[in-house]
């Protein structure tokens, strides 16, 4: 190859390169606009996560009062009152459909508020706790093993004497001596019965409590 056609090569690679420049240069200020638009979606999503948190302050400030100064009947019926105001349903119509799509972030926020302040004595995840420690598992909840429920509800105080203790409801002990696990325990109360409380059970391993 001779000097001049090492010239003409060298050129065509020269403006080659001048044109990727060129079409570089013109993609900086997409870039700068990308840029520019996943700040404002991070701005987006603050906005949208304050709005969350107002939400939830009002939501459950009523629950974390009553919690705050131990009036845990009170505490346990609010604590009803909010989850089915979440479901969107009222407790006749609450389903075991229900429950299985019922949102993590809420269980969380009410078993963490009801630890809080029984010093780890009541709370979803503490009921959870109890039903594994007395041998029960996700296998046994979806096989409705009634002999571990009936078990579980001896433990936490809901049983006395062999008999379920719903009816004297009124007369229980609503304070930190109670049983440990024994509340919240109005929301577990279903016209679906046992079962309602396995699906539930289920919702509280699936979500980690």
């Amino acid at each position: 190859m001779n000097p001049e056609e090492n010239y003409i090569l060298l050129n065509q690679r020269i403006a080659e390169l001048e044109s990727q420049v060129e079409s570089l240069s013109k993609l900086f200020p997409l870039v700068e606009k990308i840029a520019q638009l996943e700040k404002i979606q991070e701005s987006i999503n603050k906005i949208e996560s304050n709005f969350t948190l107002i939400e939830d302050i009002d939501r459950y400030s009523p629950l974390r009062n009553l919690l705050s100064v131990g009036d845990f009947k009170a505490a346990d019926l609010e604590t009803t009152r909010v989850l089915l105001e979440i479901a969107g349903e009222d407790r006749q119509s609450l389903t075991p459909d229900d429950i299985r799509k019922f949102p993590c972030s809420a269980i969380r926020v009410i078993d963490r508020l009801w630890k809080i302040y029984s010093d780890d004595r009541f709370g979803f995840s503490i009921q959870l706790q109890i039903y594994q420690e007395i041998g029960g598992t996700r296998e046994s909840l979806i096989a409705q093993d009634m002999g571990l429920l009936i078990k579980f509800g001896d433990q936490v105080g809901w049983r006395e004497n062999g008999e379920w203790q719903g009816s004297t409801y009124e007369q229980w002990n609503f304070s930190l001596s109670a049983p440990k696990g024994c509340f919240p325990v109005k929301w577990w109360s279903s016209p679906y019965g046992a079962k309602m409380v396995n699906f539930f059970f289920v919702r509280l391993l699936e979500c980690q409590v």
